[in-house]
């Protein structure tokens, strides 16, 4: 009888995981972004970051947001500890308390955007106040759902939290989702301006966002695909900085070629390829090589 032959463990490829979490537990290939942490502690405290879709934007806020998150303390040698950050940790590490927005999923139609960004937005709220109920007012969930709409439920939330002495990391994802899906339709132009400018729904949101900064709102990282939303949401958040194109956040998203190419190596070491690493680059390069965001 022909015996079995015997299966070559190899790292699980990660592709569509967003959470971090997940990727470090299943032992998945992650190549290690994680030096980038310390470029963002240095840089402005809220920090805008465009790029291009399926560039690992999510798996990057995700595993920002397992960094600093105070729940995470205890997981951080399981999570860190053979990554570059775990061996070389700030002193902003696991000390705030981490609210994560995201918009792809809030309704698109302008419309009834309003009422999908304050569903979306209070299901977050909900999950913030039960997961830090250790640190927060036994009541702040009963009387944040009371508050009107996600603006003053934030507002509150922030308040709260600043009046026991507790910090707030603020992230949004994919700010501009929603808004990009409206302005794929030229009949709702108009709509979308009076939404962006002035005294739109979704300026005010961001305006709140801004005025939150003064109590416990001490960071904020912000990702999108579309630099346009953000020239019209922002012009008034002035304390904010985009670094999208900012030559030392160049590599944090996406792959570079010694990247790939150590990722083909480790690979064709456990499961052979008909190809060399070479050939392989050769054949990708047409198609993903030449991505240019900041010339140094």
């Amino acid at each position: 009888m022909e015996q079995k032959k015997k299966r070559v463990y190899r790292k699980r490829i990660p592709y569509g995981m967003m959470n971090f979490e997940d990727v470090r537990k299943d032992d998945c290939y992650y190549v290690d972004k994680t030096p980038f942490i310390e470029e963002i502690e240095a840089a402005n405290k809220f920090f805008f970051y465009i790029r291009p879709r399926r560039f690992g934007k999510s798996l990057t806020l995700s595993m920002l947001q397992n960094y600093y998150d105070v729940n995470k303390k205890d997981k951080f040698e399981q999570l860190f500890g053979d990554l570059y950050i775990g061996k070389n940790p700030t002193p902003e590490r696991n000390s705030y308390l981490v609210l994560n927005l995201n918009f792809s999923v809030v309704a698109a139609d302008i419309d009834d955007y309003k009422d999908g960004l304050d569903a979306t937005c209070n299901i977050s709220y909900n999950i913030f106040c039960d997961v830090y109920q250790q640190y927060l007012p036994e009541n702040i969930k009963e009387k944040m759902n009371k508050q009107e709409g996600c603006i003053n439920q934030l507002q509150y939330i922030c308040e709260v939290c600043d009046k026991v002495g507790q910090q707030i990391y603020l992230f949004i994802d994919e700010y501009d989702h929603f808004t990009n899906k409206i302005l794929a339709e030229p009949q709702y132009m108009t709509g979308y301006r009076k939404q962006t400018y002035g005294e739109g729904y979704l300026r005010l949101f961001f305006d709140a966002v801004k005025a939150a900064t003064s109590t416990s709102l001490k960071r904020v990282f912000v990702t999108g695909v579309s630099p346009v939303t953000m020239d019209d949401l922002t012009s008034g958040f002035n304390i904010g900085t985009n670094y999208s194109l900012s030559t030392e956040f160049n590599e944090m998203t996406g792959f570079t070629e010694e990247e790939v190419r150590e990722m083909l190596t480790y690979y064709s070491s456990v499961c052979p390829f008909r190809h060399s690493v070479d050939e392989l680059i050769q054949v990708m390069k047409p198609w993903y090589d030449n991505y240019c965001f900041a010339i140094n």
